[in-house]
């Protein structure tokens, strides 16, 4: 290992974005048209066609995508939105935008997402929607989760946030997730995410009136669009007929994610070698415990987490690899240990509890070369026997 690359910061991810974006925004600069308009319609068209959706609704970013997957499927204030506590507090949030609660149910350890076997226990009466979680980029089991929506006739929506290029093996052939196998995908183009935006979302679905109430509500309830209003011949004055939001994309953010789109094939397959790459060069290290790839499902390892032994400190273990110059980040976050959600009766999530406190994320983008992923392994071991 050289000395170089040992005084060499390696971070947690980095986006993989350059000329081919720079040049890009170009064209919504110069033509004057910064906002919603022709660079987003084309986004929402290409992200369409690569997903095999047959809608897709650009918005500012995944919580507000998330917000109006809720708003479609009809919750209201009261209704109960089973989900998980293992994932960034957007997921929760969302349903408390609606003024609804959301019922955490405990994770898979070996995939880290929703366990489709506890879903039906928890649904009662209020139940109106299942919000599942693609973590870190790692399919959910669809169909088992499916199986439970379709006996109880609940929607599914999917948070993709960090799915973008991730696929299921569904009806004999190998499918993007963001198809909206459930009923509507969310996803994030937030800089730690695949491909980025600098922000934004996207909504997927093959549902042609909830894709209509996207539109509408992402526009502050506007009855007609703004690329139609400016192209008209004739004067148009808009009405409002419900409360919308300003949940827009502009079309500088869009102009970005076509080029990113256009790259997104590429950086899965990097990201699908060094985490493959991981997996062979941490196989054999004792008590470790990595993520499981069911034969389903392909993710794109927009994160490559591990279990550390029983031995090892969470936060030594990272605060020791970052004296070493290598970024991690704690296994993710549980929403129920946080304030406004906590509640005296507790959870019983304790795999849910057990991923946030275990695991650890490693560095992981495509960019990012052999050497030093070895350092980064070379580092793990140092610091977990330190």
């Amino acid at each position: 290992m050289t000395t170089e690359l040992k005084r060499r910061t390696i971070p947690l991810t980095r986006p993989l974005i350059g000329e081919a974006e720079a040049e890009a925004s170009r064209r919504p600069i110069m033509s004057g048209w910064l906002t919603q308009g022709p660079e987003v319609a084309a986004f929402e068209q290409e992200f369409a066609a690569y997903t095999g959706a047959q809608h897709a609704t650009a918005v500012s970013n995944c919580t507000t995508a998330l917000h109006l997957a809720l708003l479609a499927v009809g919750v209201q204030a009261g209704d109960e939105v089973i989900t998980v506590s293992h994932s960034y507090v957007a997921t929760a949030n969302v349903v408390r935008y609606c003024n609804a609660t959301p019922v955490f149910i405990d994770i898979d350890p070996a995939t880290s997402n929703i366990n489709p076997a506890l879903i039906e226990a928890a649904i009662t009466e209020r139940t109106t929607a299942i919000l599942c979680v693609h973590q870190m980029g790692m399919p959910c089991d669809l169909a088992g989760i499916l199986a439970v929506t379709k006996r109880h006739n609940l929607p599914l929506i999917e948070d993709a946030a960090c799915a973008s290029g991730s696929e299921i093996f569904w009806d004999g052939r190998w499918e993007k997730v963001g198809k909206a196998h459930g009923d509507i995908a969310c996803f994030s183009f937030h800089p730690r995410k695949v491909i980025t935006t600098g922000d934004g979302g996207m909504l997927t679905t093959n549902n042609a009136e909830y894709n209509t109430q996207f539109r509408l509500l992402r526009q502050h309830g506007m009855g007609v669009s703004d690329r139609v209003r400016h192209s008209a011949n004739q004067v148009i004055f808009e009405e409002h007929a419900v409360i919308g939001y300003n949940y827009r994309m502009t079309d500088v953010q869009a102009a970005i994610g076509r080029e990113q789109l256009k790259r997104l094939p590429d950086i899965v397959a990097a990201r699908r070698r060094i985490g493959t790459r991981y997996l062979d060069l941490l196989t054999n290290i004792p008590g470790l415990t990595l993520p499981h790839e069911p034969e389903w499902a392909r993710t794109n390892w927009q994160s490559f987490w591990m279990r550390l032994p029983t031995h090892c400190d969470q936060r030594g273990v990272m605060q020791a690899m970052l004296d070493r110059g290598v970024a991690t980040r704690r296994g993710i976050m549980c929403a129920h240990r946080e304030k406004p959600y906590q509640r005296e009766d507790g959870y019983n999530l304790p795999e849910s509890e057990r991923a946030q406190d275990r695991n650890i994320i490693l560095p992981l983008y495509p960019q990012m070369t052999d050497e030093e992923q070895d350092y980064v392994v070379e580092m793990l071991k140092e610091s977990c026997h330190a």
